[in-house]
């Protein structure tokens, strides 16, 4: 009820009239069933903006950081991401990002929609960066489409680090919807995962025009606050799917033909916001 009251009366009209969203490829997004909306991440704004604009609620990963926050602004804020439909994504790794994987496994079991961040996080410049293999094993896994969508000039409205956002218009082009069904049985397999993956950045990158790193934007992040050493975890594999049950379990990276090295293995789940 909160969601839609503050979608359909509050928050969605006045955020329409201020920032005036111009949307492309709505009708992209299916009337029912389940499906993963992948989007390229300018600011923490594009996941107020986009589930505004589609008519379905739209679940989204948000990083667990939101929902422990200290004092009155940490609790509401950790209110508002709860009652907005958001789920805490755990991004320190093992069985803890595994358990938060399996929460967005339930969202499309259950026919929902589910946004992800393939990023992993926002981009530091406004260039798209390679995408994290989470997004693909969850739609092997759940065999359902993805939708890529790019959000157009949120950077602008809201930078990262700035808290009170700049008023300016922007957009989002929804793209027709990706279908990896042919690959359902091969879920597991760590080439086949990094294609999809490539595919579903590739159509963000068509969509959004913007420039590519073919770097992780976490790595680029640390290197940045002059956290070289830590570079290497935030590339590390986190969670790998059990095709029987549809869980997510830790994953060293070993015992798959496909797999490389631990210390240039994708991480494979760390799909939240943040």
């Amino acid at each position: 009820m909160f969601y839609w009251v503050m979608k359909r009366i509050f928050l969605g009209p006045a955020i329409k009239l201020l920032f005036r969203p111009w949307v492309k490829g709505l009708d992209n997004i299916p009337a029912q069933g389940a499906a993963i909306i992948a989007s390229n991440h300018l600011s923490f704004s594009d996941s107020i903006f986009m589930p505004l604009m589609v008519r379905r609620p739209v679940v989204f990963l948000a990083k667990s950081e939101y929902f422990t926050g200290t004092g009155i602004k940490g609790r509401l804020t950790a209110a508002f991401f709860r009652l907005t439909n958001q789920l805490p994504m755990d991004r320190s790794g093992g069985a803890a990002s595994a358990a938060s994987l399996n929460a967005g496994m339930e969202v499309l079991n259950a026919g929902g929609l589910l946004g992800i961040y393939p990023e992993g996080t926002r981009s530091p410049d406004g260039r798209m960066y390679r995408g994290k293999v989470g997004v693909a094993r969850l739609a092997l896994q759940a065999g359902v489409p993805v939708i890529p969508v790019a959000m157009i000039g949120t950077d602008k409205v809201q930078p990262i680090g700035k808290r009170l956002p700049n008023i300016r218009r922007i957009g989002m082009i929804f793209g027709e919807p990706l279908d990896f069904s042919q690959f359902r049985e091969q879920a597991e397999d760590r080439t086949v995962q990094r294609t999809v993956t490539d595919e579903i950045m590739s159509s963000l990158l068509r969509l959004s025009g913007q420039e590519y790193v073919d770097e992780y934007a976490a790595v680029v992040k640390l290197r940045l606050a002059g956290k070289p050493g830590e570079a290497k975890a935030a590339a590390e594999p986190l969670a790998a799917p059990v095709a029987a049950e549809g869980e997510f379990v830790l994953d060293t990276g070993a015992g798959s033909p496909a797999a490389g090295p631990p210390d240039v293995e994708d991480d494979a789940g760390t799909t939240a916001a943040g």
